[in-house]
């Protein structure tokens, strides 16, 4: 039988806040995130302007996946960040998983430091604990997956995320996942076009999505954009902003390649 890969994340993920907690409760990072200081950078604002014509790139920062293995390994986080933005990114992703992706915290902080952009803390969150942690490392936004928590907790955690000044892109993959989305109110909603149990990747599902979309709602396409074809193809139905991982990991010069996606 196929291993699904989200069961086995999550289970780890819920493992390893039972830790944190253990050295630092959730009621000491809690007061800890409420009195935290920073400068928001606008994420949400950055993804939705008014020119339609307009592509938006969020770059990740990525070194690996369960299904892939190593992609970039050893990637410098500061100088793709630098190379993200002077490609034109509007906004960076960086994963912080390190057990399946062998990102860190480390990681976020090194790109944030090295640009101007806004970032997302791109993990798997199934506790009010890791959005606490997110304002610690100064996040300008988290991603909430709709497959891994349920309606209450998304509702409970877009308001928490609201109240903490963070934007929350919610991923959904079936639109059973976008009918969830809707009902909590959520603004950004990234269609992921990887199943993340089996991690099969099918680039039409963003696009055969968009119909359920609302007219408040923002789309990002993520996973399996490999190029300016592919840009064009979700344009068309829709879509204007697009988080690209491996693809723009993977290239020889990734602020050139984020260019040539922005048809520039």
């Amino acid at each position: 039988m196929a291993r699904d890969f989200l069961k086995v994340i999550v289970e780890h993920k819920k493992n390893e806040i039972d830790l944190s907690k253990k050295t630092r409760s959730e009621n000491v990072i809690r007061q800890q995130a409420q009195e935290k200081q920073y400068t928001r950078r606008f994420f949400k604002q950055c993804l939705t302007t008014n020119d339609p014509s307009e592509i938006h790139i969020i770059a990740e920062i990525k070194r690996a996946s369960p299904s892939k293995g190593d992609i970039n390994r050893h990637l410098d986080p500061s100088a793709y960040a630098k190379k993200y933005e002077a490609g034109g990114a509007s906004a960076i992703s960086v994963l912080t998983d390190h057990r399946f992706f062998k990102g860190s915290f480390q990681d976020f902080k090194l790109a944030r430091d090295a640009v101007s952009l806004p970032i997302l803390r791109k993990d798997f969150l199934v506790s009010s604990y890791q959005i606490y942690e997110s304002v610690l490392l100064e996040a300008d936004a988290v991603l909430l997956i709709v497959r891994i928590l349920s309606g209450n907790q998304l509702n409970d955690y877009l308001s928490l995320c609201k109240d903490l000044s963070l934007d929350a892109l919610v991923e959904v993959h079936s639109e059973h996942d976008l009918e969830t989305a809707i009902d909590a109110g959520a603004e950004l909603v990234g269609i992921n076009n990887r199943d993340l149990s089996s991690f099969n990747t099918d680039i039409h599902t963003a696009m055969n999505m968009m119909q359920k979309i609302q007219p408040h709602q923002t789309a990002v396409a993520a996973s399996g954009i490999r190029n300016r074809e592919d840009i064009i193809r979700n344009k068309e139905s829709g879509i204007h902003c697009f988080l690209i991982g491996e693809s723009v990991v993977r290239s020889d010069d990734p602020s050139a390649f984020i260019s040539s996606l922005l048809g520039r």
